[in-house]
């Protein structure tokens, strides 16, 4: 140490220090020859309170031994200091982590497009917004599409990376979307659930080898629907349940002028080019006759066909080409009968709201049970999709008891009535609806065939369509039915190898 240090050290308050100015007091201004002699300087008896304080610092190493506490106080200023330096240099490194680390990074947003049919943005986004409330890193784009090339653009849009998340097609579209759709995975629903949740019919429509290819959410098939004053006026209390009673009916509900002219019809059958959905009836009536539609060289083919003219045949001729469209000649009160999917009562009812329109299952086989064939749309799930996962968790969401519900109720708030429930266990709120109960009780006996029109696929529903009113509208041309079947069972067959449909 330098003197100055020394100095500023002696010049420090200590216990032990005080002792030594006590020594020279009263001697500060004597010359060193008139200092007392070395060894008569005598130290005055430490206090008890020094000699504990040197009591305690016995045994530990000590520089200068007349100031050991002064050496120290100065090594723990020392220890102080690198302690502080150390805590600084900690705060500071956690300031530095908090900055670059520690910030909470805004989670990212997922989007999902959704491409809808039919229904509008007003009716789904009550449901969308609920799921971004419970799902805030999730947001949904609802887009209602035109059915105009829907399923090519479909297709084309998701080679391309400009397609949906998440979209709508019809039942029987499985085997020309293969392409674009992606099975359900299991952590989403079992196959088990599936099966327990939704009516047969979607497992049998849904299902390839062991994968679900879509959620359904919704329910429609064949219905007969009936102008209830034309039955009345006729005398008809109830709708016909086959097909026995549907000719009896007929009779009594169909009227012509003097000329012979057509001018109420009972029903509308027997033609193609002015029935909508001929297609379906014919393929109803082929199921109920034992037929096959990929086997129309056989008698059963051919019969189902001859009754289906018969409607339109002299000399009954119930029907013929001069009458407008089915829908339309229903919705003018010419016509007292036709079978539609139950959609189509809303078409009717938007034509003519005081129309008396009522539905019934449509007529069976004398002796056998009803069936019907079904039509519906399904939600799925795009393979080209970056968030295939999201995408049928929020449809499962869709699928809810409270979802098809809350669907619904919103439904019959613009429209006459909602889209039948998919879920078995909604089943008996539909028994309770005078139209959708139709619906309700033929969930168990319903079938889907190709032959589903307004579909607009420009593909398997279409071109099968085609083939078969080539085959009803050469019959009027002399062809006969059987010959009129297998020709149509031809081109009918190479659009299922088209499709990769054995």
């Amino acid at each position: 140490m330098n003197d100055n240090t020394e100095n500023n050290k002696e010049n420090q308050s200590s216990p032990l220090k005080q002792e030594p100015k006590t020594i020279f007091d009263g001697n500060e201004n004597l010359t060193p020859e008139e200092l007392p002699a070395e060894e008569e300087l005598q130290v005055e008896e430490v206090s008890s309170d020094v000699a504990s304080a040197e009591d305690a610092v016995a045994g530990h190493e000590v520089i200068d031994a007349g100031h050991p506490f002064l050496l120290n106080e100065n090594n723990r200023m020392k220890f102080l200091f690198i302690g502080g330096g150390a805590l600084g240099v900690l705060i500071l490194f956690f300031l530095i982590f908090q900055l670059f680390f520690g910030a909470k990074k805004a989670p990212k947003i997922i989007t999902l497009t959704y491409w809808g049919l039919w229904e509008d943005r007003q009716i789904m986004e009550p449901l969308i917004n609920e799921y971004q409330v419970k799902n805030p890193t999730i947001k949904i784009n609802y887009e209602k599409m035109s059915p105009q090339s829907y399923r090519e653009k479909l297709i084309a849009r998701g080679r391309n990376g400009q397609g949906p998340d998440i979209f709508r097609f019809h039942n029987t579209w499985l085997p020309e979307i293969q392409e674009v759709v992606t099975p359900l995975p299991s952590s989403i629903m079992s196959n088990q659930e599936f099966e327990k949740t939704f009516y047969p019919i979607y497992t049998k429509d849904l299902k390839v080898q062991d994968h679900y290819y879509g959620i359904p959410l919704e329910m429609d098939m064949l219905v007969l629907a009936y102008n209830e004053n034309l039955f009345k006026k006729a005398g008809i209390l109830t709708a016909p349940a086959n097909w026995d009673e549907v000719m009896e009916d007929v009779g009594k509900l169909s009227i012509k002028d003097s000329d012979n002219k057509l001018i109420t019809s009972g029903i509308a059958l027997g033609t193609a080019t002015n029935i909508q959905h001929f297609s379906e009836v014919l393929g109803l009536m082929l199921l109920q006759n034992g037929g096959n539609l990929k086997k129309l060289d056989t008698p059963e083919a051919a019969q189902a066909l001859e009754i289906y003219r018969k409607f339109a045949e002299a000399p009954t001729d119930y029907w013929n080409d001069t009458m407008p469209d089915s829908i339309t000649a229903f919705a003018q009160e010419k016509v007292a009968m036709t079978i539609v999917p139950l959609w189509e009562v809303l078409t009717i009812k938007a034509m003519n709201p005081d129309i008396k329109v009522k539905v019934a299952s449509v007529p069976n086989v004398p002796g056998s049970k009803s069936i019907s064939l079904a039509s519906y749309w399904v939600e799925g799930v795009s393979r080209f999709s970056a968030n295939q996962l999201e995408a049928w968790k929020f449809l499962k969401y869709l699928s809810t008891k409270d979802a098809e519900m809350k669907r619904f109720e919103a439904q019959s708030k613009v429209r006459l009535f909602g889209q039948a429930y998919s879920r078995v266990d909604l089943g008996s709120m539909l028994s309770s609806n005078e139209y959708l109960n139709v619906i309700a009780s033929q969930l168990d006996s319903v079938y889907s065939l190709p032959l589903s029109a307004r579909t607009f696929d420009n593909g398997l529903n279409d071109e099968i369509i085609t083939y078969l009113e080539n085959a009803v509208t050469s019959t009027t041309q002399g062809v006969s039915y059987s010959e009129a079947m297998k020709t149509a069972g031809q081109g009918i067959s190479s659009v299922f190898s088209k499709f990769k449909i054995e």
